[in-house]
């Protein structure tokens, strides 16, 4: 919540601060600009110029004739018809000495007052004018003469003020639009932010609830941050995915774990009796001895292979296991695989043919994985089957090599394939004659990935079992 609040404070005062900046720069320019425009003149006859700066200019056109009479010369004349103004030049004692297109009602002869406020506001001069004043000097004299402009042409705008009191309250009126601009900025910023925060508090919450471990989360995918919220989305089922997966497999290895635990007790609890009767006094036979080690023997052997199954998934699992890989043909390596499980007495009667498409095919492996890989699923062939059961072992190439192990048992159930590979499963049809440590198939598939190889597996419930090893 904080975080939130920090977040719309934040967006408010940028978008005050945008504002006032934006007054203050624009009260510049204007200022600026109409300082530009009061004294600058782009020429004689038009543009962005003072017509004060003009009317004094003026002078410019007065000349001076023959008998020391006033005229203006005719650049002037031009200048006057052409803005329809008219001309008058005065004395010093303000008597009339020259005009131009002068008003009948504008008198020869004007008092001092007359001048000033004719000058200072536009009321009238003469009745129809607006004036201007000017000053020219001839011949050590002072002549004035006045610009008259039709009423209306100009606008004056007259203010007495100290200097003191004039620039406290510009800084007065400046501080007040500043203030009040502020205010609004800070209003209408916090109206605007309540809709584009929005979302962002709702990605702000979402977030919050992921880091909380809460993933029962869904956003709609809509507005400017449609694509945030479908991340958020994906991360939400992703991590809500990898937390039931999580489970799982926290599930399995507890499972394994209890398992792993009774099968290493029963072996030990063999090796335990058998050694504990070996050493009481009593006259044992050397074929009674000779029988008790070899269970000792095979119950060890048990429990070591446990562990080096173990042993082999971590480190293939984590890349760690060395693999010396040399030219070797796969055909002799699988053909040995089945003839070794033929001299084991207990398979030695099992149904299994093997096939080849040419007696050799050379590939780069590590042949004790892979001799391990092949033989690991053919003993789960037999002893996941009954007695009756046929297996076929084959072996070819097409592009890759292929190395295809069938049989017609009893099948594995789908769901039971969909976890054939992970580790420490263990399939319901596993009986006493065959625990094993359940990494089995996990070993399988990791050597066939350590070989960038392939396994693919299909099943069906009473008919058998198919697996394709592609290398």
């Amino acid at each position: 919540m904080k975080m939130k609040w920090k977040l719309t404070l934040r967006y408010v005062l940028s978008i005050a601060i945008v504002a006032v900046s934006v007054v203050i720069l624009n009260m510049v320019a204007l200022l600026g600009l109409m300082f530009y425009n009061s004294t600058q003149s782009q020429n004689e006859y038009g543009g962005s110029y003072s017509w004060e700066y003009y009317v004094r200019k003026f002078g410019d056109y007065i000349q001076i004739n023959e008998g020391d009479d006033l005229s203006i010369n005719q650049q002037g004349k031009d200048f006057l018809d052409k803005k329809k103004l008219w001309v008058q030049i005065l004395d010093e004692d303000s008597r009339e000495l020259f005009s131009y297109k002068k008003p009948k009602d504008v008198s020869n002869k004007h008092t001092p007052i007359e001048l000033i406020n004719g000058y200072k506001y536009s009321s009238g001069f003469g009745g129809a004018s607006d004036i201007l004043v000017g000053e020219k000097k001839i011949n050590n004299k002072s002549y004035s003469y006045i610009i008259g402009f039709p009423m209306g042409y100009l606008e004056k705008y007259i203010i007495i003020n100290d200097i003191e009191s004039m620039t406290n309250y510009i800084k007065n009126a400046v501080y007040a639009i500043i203030i009040i601009d502020f205010i609004v900025a800070i209003i209408f910023g916090y109206i605007f932010s309540k809709g584009l925060t929005k979302p962002v508090k709702k990605i702000i919450s979402g977030v919050e609830d992921l880091s909380s471990g809460n993933y029962d989360i869904y956003y709609k995918e809509n507005g400017i941050y449609a694509n945030v919220f479908g991340k958020l989305n994906n991360l939400s089922d992703r991590l809500k995915n990898n937390e039931v997966e999580r489970k799982k497999v926290e599930k399995m290895r507890e499972d394994w774990i209890a398992n792993i635990s009774h099968d290493i007790k029963t072996p030990l609890s063999s090796i335990k009796g058998y050694a504990e009767v070996l050493e009481e006094d009593y006259d044992f036979s050397s074929e009674e001895i000779k029988d008790y080690a070899s269970i000792i023997n095979k119950k060890a052997d048990y429990i070591k292979e446990l562990v080096d199954d173990l042993n082999l998934t971590m480190k293939l699992k984590n890349n760690k296991s060395s693999i010396n890989k040399e030219e070797a043909n796969i055909v002799n390596i699988v053909k040995d695989c089945v003839i070794d499980i033929f001299n084991d007495p207990k398979y030695s009667e099992r149904d299994i043919e093997f096939k080849e498409s040419k007696p050799s095919i050379i590939v780069n492996i590590d042949k004790t994985l892979i001799r391990r890989m092949i033989n690991n699923l053919i003993y789960n062939a037999l002893v996941h089957n009954s007695e009756k059961t046929s297996i076929s072992v084959s072996v070819f190439e097409k592009e890759k090599v292929h190395i295809l192990i069938c049989d017609n048992g009893e099948g594995i159930s789908e769901a039971e394939l969909k976890h054939i590979f992970e580790r420490y499963y263990r399939g319901t049809n596993t009986g006493e004659a065959h625990k094993g440590s359940g990494l089995g198939m996990a070993i399988a598939k990791e050597i066939i990935s350590a070989h960038y190889g392939d396994i693919n597996i299909s099943s069906e419930i009473g008919k058998g079992t198919v697996i394709e090893i592609i290398l």
